[in-house]
């Protein structure tokens, strides 16, 4: 027997997340972000003749995060004054957002593999770690992920909401019961692409990784890779492992699988939704931190592109020396092959 609970709609208990919560914490991922992966990007691309395939990675990786970040400010004014776009950019951005997050994490994983490559298959798998190779399987992987994830532009549309006749919203609104299945395919993509196969293919090379470096010789090298290592697969598993499991028990109530909330219940479900899903968009702007800027290479290439424009001439000599001198994790992780950004 089914208990549907008539919830009273003049209080919006969520109206405190999407008008000061949201805001404020994708304000700072999107300034983080930006900052990171535009730095990130811009210092890859003055040198992507010579790029090696981790970095070919890297630039497709702060490539989608960029992307992904440019749909925050849209995801923002939907939640404080509804959407104000258009249906055009309701089906663009709906498509940005999903093809960039599928896109990301399955870049996190093809970076765990080109590692687990490199150090644990390092003569067998010279062949494969070409550039040509690197950037003809990036090109494959991002039409996969438009592939899974156009639909998104046939089922978004703007239409009112039902609990608010004065607010628009961009949903799966288009061709109805369709539009449904289509929602719980696009969030069965998200456990599977986002999520669970990047943490298996992660967890597995990584795991390889770290059983070749303790069989070698190298104390120092070898606590630094496995460090990282660790760092990579614990920030991805904390990021994103509470969203999928809301997700996936807010699903299981849509297919009446569990039983139906009460209206505190559901109101409750919401929020942790909305902090979640905060929550896992913020790992993108922690990728430049964990796969650059720890790594010594990186932070001397970009004090070259800042002198050149005249901003830290005062304070470079002072920072040159002390992190030529310093030994990073990210330096530690690939000793074994060539110096990379990871």
């Amino acid at each position: 027997m089914t208990i549907e609970y008539i919830c009273d709609n003049t209080s919006n208990p969520l109206h405190l997340f999407h008008t000061v919560l949201q805001p404020l914490v994708y304000g700072v991922v999107f300034f983080l972000g930006l900052t990171g992966n535009g730095l990130l990007l811009t210092v890859l691309l003055k040198r992507r003749r010579n790029l090696r395939i981790t970095e070919i990675y890297l630039l497709h990786l702060a490539l989608a995060d960029l992307l992904l970040l440019f749909t925050l400010p849209f995801a923002i004014t939907q939640g404080t004054a509804g959407w104000l776009f258009g249906n055009f950019l309701c089906k663009l951005i709906g498509l940005i957002n999903r093809l960039n997050l599928v896109c990301g994490s399955l870049l996190l994983a093809c970076i765990g593999f080109d590692r687990y490559l490199a150090i644990v298959h390092a003569i067998p798998s010279l062949q494969t770690r070409r550039p040509r190779t690197v950037h003809l399987t990036c090109a494959l992987l991002w039409f996969l992920c438009l592939f899974v994830t156009m639909p998104n532009t046939v089922f978004l549309s703007v239409e009112q909401q039902e609990n608010n006749q004065t607010r628009l919203s961009c949903t799966f609104n288009n061709f109805g019961i369709n539009a449904n299945n289509w929602k719980l395919i696009n969030r069965l993509i998200t456990h599977l692409l986002c999520f669970f196969l990047p943490l298996v293919i992660m967890v597995y090379c990584y795991t390889s990784v770290i059983i070749t470096l303790c069989q070698s010789q190298r104390s120092l090298e070898k606590q630094g890779a496995i460090r990282l290592a660790l760092l990579v697969t614990l920030v991805f598993c904390l990021c994103w492992l509470p969203y999928n499991i809301t997700i996936f028990i807010d699903t299981l109530v849509v297919l009446s699988a569990v039983p139906e909330p009460d209206c505190h219940g559901r109101a409750t479900l919401d929020q942790v939704k909305i902090v979640t899903e905060i929550i896992g968009f913020s790992h993108c702007c922690l990728n430049p931190i964990l796969y650059a800027f720890i790594g010594v290479r990186f932070r001397r290439d970009l004090l070259q592109l800042l002198a050149k424009m005249k901003c830290l001439r005062v304070c470079l000599s002072g920072l040159r020396i002390n992190n030529v001198n310093r030994v990073s994790v990210s330096e530690a992780f690939t000793t074994t092959t060539s110096s990379q950004y990871i």
